[in-house]
């Protein structure tokens, strides 16, 4: 695995931490990230760290062509691969010049959902803090 893949899957398990079953999230059970809606046939609560590695890497980084995008893009694309779903993500990414205007872009589509769906409105402030990591992440490493 790459040293970008590396260093994007570090970032995005800071924010997707251990066993969560929100019943406010509409994954229902998650562990790193993976949850148990996109993943219904994995037992999420025995979910290693190396297993979410190898999904992250095959069913996010390759299929959201991350590998073939430079730092920072590589790190902003596939966190939103992750966070979004490839689909949205990659229609964000379309519409973006630059990873900053990606960011923004993420945080419009974010204020829409809030908006939209109570549901939401619960993870909006997490969502934005995520965000203003994922800049200063991608800014420190331009630096």
């Amino acid at each position: 695995m790459s040293d970008n893949f590396e260093r994007c899957v570090a970032f995005v398990l800071r924010h997707e931490g251990g066993y969560v079953n929100d019943p406010r999230d509409p994954g229902g059970e998650t562990k790193y990230g993976i949850s148990k809606r996109a993943y219904p046939m994995l037992n999420i609560r025995d979910l290693s760290i190396e297993d979410a590695k190898l999904i992250y890497h095959k069913d996010y980084w390759d299929k959201g062509g991350c590998g073939a995008l430079d730092w920072p893009m590589c790190l902003v694309h596939f966190d939103s691969c992750v966070n979004l779903g490839i689909g949205r993500a990659t229609a964000i990414k379309a519409k973006s010049f630059n990873w900053t205007d990606y960011l923004f872009l993420r945080i419009e589509h974010y204020s829409n959902l809030a908006g939209s769906r109570l549901a939401a409105q619960a993870y909006l402030r997490g969502w934005v803090n995520r965000i203003l990591d994922l800049w200063k992440e991608a800014k420190n490493e331009l630096a």
